[in-house]
């Protein structure tokens, strides 16, 4: 079974008979180095695993060989343990070495290159179809009418364009010579500046469109008088452009307010965007276009997301798989 690491699971507490050098150590990063009590109690736990281990290969710490320290290192991924939780006792059992050496102990430190296995590139969380369309065609009856309109807005484009939040801030309410981006609702696109400074063009869809022109119909209206006309398709009530923070945070609490399980973020409806095109047409170029991807590979990760679309489908409606369960 895995092991849950004490940084995920909460401290333990270390054993009350510790090795004689541990506890020469522990008395010297709590009272020369002045660590803070639930890093030296971390120090404690991780370095009786050192000496558990070492005893249980019968050897001493002073005698402990970087072999030694890869077959442990291999036995603790095995058993389910996390790369940074592998990190992070690695760095604790380099320290005391450290101090061994400086003390005369050892003649070199077993640990010092020593790395722990390489983390798996986690995927980018993407909501299911269902909940994305939830929240696409949420309107919260207790808001105000001109915020909701608003974010119903932003939530249409990051969602039916793929759009980066810096590329949604970055909106003005038409062409111009400074405009970073703007939309042609005629035409049902968005023209936005990306990374790299790259401009690019993508399809919107028929409800962005109408959500935009929604917002569009309210916007002008809530500007004070004294307030010069502000170029930005999306601003706050000062009549000032909205900040990336601002749209997080607003997003945050739409998803909360529509019934979702998960809190969202605009980068979350990226994901979801590409994924679900992907799932749709398998057309990985078109992806990467829409996307304003430099490189394919980058977009390739949105491959593995569409596997776990189909890993669920089988699971859910393949017999032999109700029947006997499948290798996760």
């Amino acid at each position: 079974m895995p092991q849950p690491d004490p940084v995920d699971a909460g401290l333990g507490t270390p054993p009350t008979d510790l090795d004689p050098l541990v506890e020469r150590y522990l008395e010297h990063v709590r009272v020369e180095k002045r660590l803070a009590g639930r890093t030296v109690t971390l120090y404690a736990l991780d370095l009786a695993r050192l000496a558990d281990n070492a005893r249980q290969a019968g050897i001493a710490l002073a005698a402990v060989r970087n072999p030694d320290v890869r077959r442990w290192v291999a036995q603790m991924h095995g058993q389910g343990r996390s790369p940074r939780g592998i990190a992070l006792i690695l760095s604790g059992w380099r320290g005391f070495y450290t101090w061994l050496g400086r003390e005369g102990m050892v003649s070199s430190n077993p640990v010092q290159d020593v790395k722990s296995p390489k983390a798996g590139k986690p995927l980018p969380k993407a909501l299911s179809v269902d909940d994305a369309v939830q929240l696409a065609a949420f309107h919260d009856p207790d808001a105000d009418p001109w915020l909701d309109t608003r974010d119903a807005a932003m939530v249409a484009l990051l969602y039916g364009g793929g759009l980066r939040v810096g590329e949604l801030v970055g909106l003005d309410v038409s062409a111009g010579p400074q405009a970073r981006g703007w939309l042609d609702l005629a035409a049902g696109e968005a023209h936005v500046l990306g990374k790299g400074a790259k401009r690019r063009s993508v399809p919107i869809g028929s409800k962005a469109v109408l959500a935009v022109q929604a917002w569009l119909a309210v916007r002008q209206p809530s500007l004070q008088p004294t307030l010069q006309p502000q170029p930005a398709l999306f601003i706050g009530r000062h009549g000032t452009r909205l900040t990336a923070q601002s749209i997080w945070q607003r997003l945050r609490r739409r998803s909360q307010r529509s019934g979702l399980s998960t809190p969202v973020h605009p980068h979350m409806l990226r994901h979801s965007f590409a994924s679900h095109v992907l799932q749709s047409s398998s057309d990985l170029r078109a992806v990467q276009e829409l996307l304003g991807h430099a490189n394919i590979t980058t977009t390739q990760v949105y491959t593995r997301l569409d596997f776990q679309h189909l890993a669920k489908a089988y699971d859910a409606a393949h017999p032999r798989a109700r029947l006997k369960g499948r290798p996760k």
